[in-house]
């Protein structure tokens, strides 16, 4: 093949106008299509079910970001966990990094969320309605007639309906299930802006879908320009073995009863069946490319192509670019071992801080602009403010103050002890008052325990003002 023809100065979906090239790939069918539907559809099932799904009261996955309240796995986040949700975002990007660096864009291919709703739930619509490649390349050049405009219809009415569902589920990670459930029963015109923003939601899945499409995973998705800077030589990816294929003489129609071997040529039949079933466009035999996200759907067009024409499986197949030059078999690299140290440092020091994390969290502040006051006694008072949240599903009652690191006592204003609704923020002011002689400096640290009952929950640390006279 041409130099011109192998190396591109343009992605795969542009035609050499400019304009966009529209992508009909060939409907799917072999072993690894078959294991992507299993796992598209378990993922799909996850995908939907999580928002829903409760653990102790607690949604399964929230990610609602106008309250600043996450929930991953059923355990709750809040800004002041902020921290344990950067380590954990960067030990999954850590993760993906190493996988990629191990076996390249498979999670595009198999996990990705966007490739598992165009190929396994809105081409396979399209395929349905609109047939396969051939008939919807003839569908796509024919006049606007009463067959296609009853088949667009059709096609345009069910994306719309499905994004509108996608929609509805994508609200549901963000507000809560609870609260969209609420806002559904209520009727849609009780709760305007949130069916304004429904609305938005769909319209940008239905864009995605019945458009944009491929055009995510080669433009706007960042994981397919890291792709290149993280894949080597020693990556596992979906790969044409050229040694095997071109042979000495290159490609070649396949000729009942012909000897390719002693001709000198490849395996390859050059029957372009791996280009027309490829979901982004691309030609697998020019080497790993940008726009390859490793869905296997090659490899199974390949095999069955190889198996009909009586020649061995596997010319397209998951292989580095070491094994196919070099034979040489999959090792762990150093690379990947420095990846690999790195995500087991942060998956343990996120599970420690996991582990650490208290229930109840508290802080106690002085009142800005406050100075000290002397009352009766040698006593030094000063007035705070506290925040205690409760992070669990339960109401933490009879909360009390008992101060640990001085003598001296805690008044809280309004109410002795008080109760913590579940899942709730309870702020109030508080008088800390101790004798002059207990304190060391002007500025001492306190330690702050909250009780529940007599079971100490938490300890808060603040600063105690108190006269410079008895530093």
């Amino acid at each position: 093949m041409a130099n011109d023809e192998r190396f591109r100065d343009s992605i795969g979906t542009i035609n050499e106008e400019g304009k966009r090239a529209w992508v009909f790939p060939k409907k799917p069918s072999g072993k690894f299509y078959k294991y992507r539907k299993w796992v598209s559809y378990g993922l799909l099932l996850f995908l939907i079910a999580a928002p829903f799904v409760k653990i102790n009261g607690n949604q399964f996955l929230m990610f609602n970001v106008l309250e600043r309240r996450f929930n991953i796995f059923g355990y709750p986040f809040w800004p002041q966990d902020f921290h344990l949700f950067v380590i954990s975002m960067i030990t999954g990007v850590i993760f993906i990094a190493l996988f990629t660096v191990a076996f390249g864009r498979i999670f595009c291919g198999w996990m990705c969320p966007q490739t598992i709703f165009m190929e396994m739930v809105f081409r396979r619509i399209e395929y349905w309605i609109d047939g396969d490649r051939g008939a919807q390349i003839r569908l796509d050049r024919q006049p606007w007639n009463a067959q296609k405009i009853r088949k667009r219809l059709i096609k345009w009415s069910i994306f719309f309906l499905i994004s509108f569902l996608i929609a509805n589920v994508f609200l549901a990670y963000l507000i809560g299930s609870d609260t969209l459930v609420r806002y559904i029963t209520d009727g849609p015109m009780q709760h305007v802006s949130s069916l304004i923003s429904l609305l938005i939601f769909t319209g940008v899945f239905y864009f995605v879908f019945a458009w944009f499409r491929e055009q995510v995973c080669i433009i706007a998705c960042p994981y397919g320009r890291l792709q290149g800077v993280l894949l080597d030589n020693k990556s596992i990816v979906v790969a044409y073995d050229h040694k095997r294929g071109e042979g000495e003489k290159g490609r070649k129609k396949f000729r009942k009863g012909e000897d390719r071997q002693a001709l000198g040529h490849g395996d390859c039949i050059d029957c372009f069946q791996c280009v027309h079933v490829c979901p982004t466009g691309i030609d697998i035999r020019n080497g790993t490319q940008l726009e390859c996200v490793n869905c296997t759907a090659c490899i199974d067009e390949c095999d069955t192509i190889m198996e009909k024409v009586n020649l061995p499986k596997g010319l397209i197949r998951y292989a580095s670019e070491d094994n196919i030059e070099k034979k040489t078999k999959f090792s762990f690299t150093p690379r990947m071992m420095g990846y690999s140290s790195v995500l087991v440092v942060l998956i343990g020091i996120l599970i420690g801080m996991l582990f650490l994390r208290n229930d109840l969290e508290a802080t106690v502040l002085r009142l800005p602009g406050q100075m000290y006051e002397r009352k009766e006694g040698n006593i030094i008072s000063n007035v705070y403010t506290f925040k205690l949240i409760n992070k669990t599903t339960k109401n933490v009652e009879n909360v009390s103050f008992k101060l640990l690191s001085h003598n001296g006592k805690i008044e809280v204003v309004t109410h002795k002890n008080f109760d913590v609704p579940a899942e709730q923020l309870t702020e109030g002011t508080l008088f800390i008052e101790i004798d002059a002689g207990e304190l060391g400096s002007d500025k001492d640290k306190l330690k702050i325990g909250v009780y529940s009952d007599e079971t100490l929950l938490e300890t808060a640390t603040t600063r105690f003002l108190g006269p410079r006279s008895y530093y």
